[in-house]
Order: C-alpha cells, then structure tokens, then sequence
C-alpha cells in the first residue's frame, strides 16, 4: 500500500475499516523509517520528503510544559472514536503577531469550533479554548494539543472543563491527523498569510457552518453536525 502512496493514515483507516490488521500511522512511519535506514525506497512514496532540520543547543525550544500527559497515557477509546467528546486543539497562524484562531475538532463526529485569539499567548488561547468548550462541557472527556507553548494552560482548562488534556509526541502530525485536516479545510477560506485581525464572528462563523454541514466520506457522506447532534442526543437519553 505504501508503494499506492498512501498515506500511513489512510492505510491504517483502510485496515481498519476492512477489519485487517489493527496498526497505528505511527506504527508504519517507524517501518518505514526503519526501512529507508536499511537501504529500502517506501520512504520515497511518502507526500512530504523534507529533511528534519537538527536544531542546535535544546533539544526543545518551545519549552517544558508543566503536568503535561503524553498521548500514548490517552484511553484506547479516543483512538477508536467510539464516543463522542474526544477532541483536538490547535491553533491556525495569521500574520506574524496578529490574531490567531483556535480550532477544536471532535474525533466521532469531525465536528469543528473555531474561535478567534488576540493573538498566540497562553493566556489568549486557553481563554479562546474554554470559551469554546464551556458550552460543551458536558461532552468533553479529552482534549489532545501538539507541543506548542500556548497550550501551557492546559491544567486550568481540564479544571474549567472537568476534562483531560494530552500531548502528542513531537513532531508527530499523525498523532493529530483531525486537525491537520481540519485546519487545511479553513485554508480554503482563509489562506496563509492573511492577517486575522479584522476577521468578525460573523464571518468566522460562516466558515465553521461550511465545515461542519460539509458531507464527509468517512462519516457514510453524513455532516458533522448530523453525527455530533445525533450522538449528543443518544447521551442525553442514556443519561
């Protein structure tokens, strides 16, 4: 499959999907990587060939994190998207030093919350984060965040929001694929480079009803709103 370009995703969701083998993207990046050092060509079908740049002094310039959880600690669950109420935060850059927005993107459903930040500081973010989240706190168990220093609040919105918050390894985009998706479907309306400081709530809103009323392939070509009001509402009776 590899050899298809597929991507380590789509064979593991392949997999998956056809109940085959039960494999990680992680799991494939390691043997193709283990691959390449033996002599092996896989990694040539790979989308992105970039070299990882060695950085000089730390080995992490983001900084430490404090209470941070690594992903492998995550429930099983999570990884399956048997319930709703899982989700993954990142930020989408603007112009240097503007406005930011915070994107939220539930696993089940693909269900998509974005919100505008001041800028990208660990105050403005987690504010931006948990004015999100507050409304669906009842359907928050997990948030998932890449490494980056914004997210060093992440204690204080598990205690707002009575959820748990994990990390995923650096420099592994895979472990947040949702997002990496999520956040190139806002490009196509919001391109590198555009400064986010003017852009209203009303506009911002405009694109999460785009995203989330999208049919989506992997949710049988139903919307994400469909799934996460419908799983919301199967909650609600079970409770």
């Amino acid at each position: 499959m590899v050899e298809k370009d597929w991507s380590p995703e789509q064979i593991s969701e392949h997999l998956k999907v056809n109940g085959e083998l039960s494999v990680s993207p992680e799991w494939i990046y390691q043997h193709i990587y283990a691959d390449k050092r033996q002599g092996g060509t896989l990694h040539t079908h790979l989308r992105c060939q970039k070299r990882r740049r060695k950085r000089r002094g730390s080995t992490e310039r983001r900084g430490q994190i404090i209470g941070r959880i690594c992903i492998t600690e995550r429930p099983e669950n999570v990884e399956s998207r048997s319930r709703i109420g899982d989700w993954e935060a990142d930020p989408v850059i603007g112009r240097q030093g503007g406005a930011v927005l915070v994107t939220l993107a539930e696993r089940k459903s693909r269900f998509s919350m974005i919100v505008k930040a001041e800028n990208k500081t660990v105050a403005a973010v987690s504010a931006a984060i948990t004015k999100a989240m507050v409304p669906h706190a009842a359907n928050a168990h997990t948030l998932t965040y890449d490494n980056g220093k914004e997210f060093a609040y992440h204690q204080r919105v598990s205690d707002e929001l009575k959820a748990q918050g994990f990390f995923a390894h650096p420099y592994h985009s895979w472990e947040h694929g949702l997002h990496e998706n999520t956040n190139g479907l806002i490009r196509q309306y919001l391109p590198k480079g555009k400064s986010f400081d003017d852009l209203t709530d009303h506009e911002v809103q405009i694109i999460i009803d785009k995203l989330n009323n999208r049919p989506r392939k992997c949710l049988g070509f139903g919307t994400p709103n469909q799934v996460f009001l419908d799983a919301k509402s199967d909650v609600a009776l079970a409770s």
